[in-house]
């Protein structure tokens, strides 16, 4: 974390805020709830949430928990830690990665994760370090989108950007959706030692402001978290196009609503 320059660090905590102000309303704030409900999370209990971003899972989580219970979040990015710092300084933030959790064994009475899981590098093993540091009969739970192909929205999105921006555009969009399929999930969470796991799929509602902040949220905060840069030209031509080959998309308020869906994977420790 120290090993990071300055200018690094405020372009991470710029692209956090940008995450916080658009992408929570719109997506994440509507699934923690379902998390804590599939953790069975109570009064009193050690949460450790992990890729907690900018800290929407954790804090609701710590309304939950109560003064006798406790949150920590762990994140791999100091930006996303920086902002969720700011935002509820009373919760635990710690910086590390999820296949090599900086916890004792038995740490913890639940663990949760909120779409981090796609971009783990181990995902078994990941599930494995969250295993080892719940006490025995602790449960998990972990939400990742459901499969590209239920959403059309974002599947007509990332062929746009495939189009005019080319394939590495196109998958920085896509990467989110890569753990889509329940059988590969199941396997996965067997794999790792999950007793007792399940596989639940979840609707919900994406809400953004209007087409073009759906699409520029996209372009300018969730690209570059993912290390594409576009020109300008390209953003605006993109922008353009979007408001013709997403306008479906539209209702009649003038804000972009679709319907998005999740799985949640859940399980206990033997």
């Amino acid at each position: 974390m120290n090993n990071m320059d300055e200018p690094q660090l405020q372009a991470q905590i710029a692209a956090a805020k940008s995450y916080e102000e658009f992408f929570v309303p719109a997506l994440f704030k509507q699934w923690p709830p379902l998390l804590a409900g599939a953790a069975k999370i109570e009064s009193g209990h050690r949460v450790l949430d992990v890729a907690c971003g900018t800290g929407i899972l954790a804090r609701e989580l710590a309304s939950r928990v109560g003064s006798a219970g406790s949150v920590t979040g762990l994140d791999v990015t100091p930006g996303m830690l920086e902002v969720a710092r700011n935002l509820a300084p009373d919760i635990n933030w710690r910086h590390g990665n999820a296949d090599a959790l900086p916890f004792p064994d038995q740490s913890y009475d639940r663990v949760v994760s909120q779409f981090g899981m796609m971009f783990f590098p181990d995902r078994v093993k990941s599930l494995r370090e969250m295993l080892r540091v719940l006490t025995p009969g602790g449960r998990l739970a972990v939400a990742v989108w459901d499969s590209l192909e239920s959403m059309p929205a974002y599947m007509e999105e990332v062929e746009l950007l495939e189009r005019i921006a080319g394939t590495p555009a196109a998958n920085a969009l896509l990467a989110p959706f890569v753990l889509g399929n329940k059988n590969d999930l199941l396997k996965m969470v067997q794999d790792a030692g999950v007793s007792s796991p399940e596989v639940k799929t979840h609707e919900g509602t994406a809400d953004f402001p209007s087409l073009r902040s759906l699409v520029e949220a996209d372009l300018r905060g969730w690209l570059p978290m993912m290390g594409v840069h576009l020109e300008e030209a390209m953003i605006q031509q993109i922008l353009k196009e979007a408001e013709v080959a997403l306008r479906k998309y539209v209702n009649a308020h003038g804000r972009a609503v679709f319907k998005i869906s999740a799985h949640v994977l859940s399980g206990s420790k033997p």
